[in-house]
């Protein structure tokens, strides 16, 4: 009987775990992709990617804000509510105003969840090509 208990008590604990780690937006939308890699660009040459969702919930869900890591980064998304099974998007522009590997993060806020959902924008921008 405590062997049960202790299994019992054990495969609780790590569901709790496990639960807790979730991302509540990660229940509500499913991104396509978490991370774009833009590739290589040159210096002050604006680069513009779309991170697209599908609502996978059975309530309608609406982007409240998005807010970008740097003023570089410019962040657009779907202002109406995307029903269930319905497709909307982060628009995200970003500035190449230095060279060099960059990283820009953008947190994206759903209406009705308390944490932001994290979107992660890669690239090399490098030197202008002499033409």
């Amino acid at each position: 009987m405590k062997k049960f208990l202790l299994s019992l008590f054990a495969t609780l604990l790590i569901s709790t775990a496990l639960w807790a780690q979730q991302n509540p937006a990660d229940a509500k939308v499913k991104f396509a992709k978490e991370t774009i890699d833009f590739g290589k660009t040159d210096l002050n040459k604006p680069v513009t990617v779309d991170f697209e969702f599908t609502n996978i919930s059975k309530e309608p869900v609406l982007i409240e804000a998005a807010r970008a890591s740097c003023g570089c980064t410019t962040p657009k998304w779907t202002s109406e509510p995307i029903l269930p099974g319905k497709k909307g998007k982060v628009t995200a522009s970003y500035n190449a105003s230095s060279i060099g590997q960059q990283n820009k993060t953008i947190w994206v806020k759903f209406r009705g969840v308390d944490s932001d959902k994290e979107l992660h924008l890669t690239g090399t921008v490098g030197s202008p090509s002499s033409k």
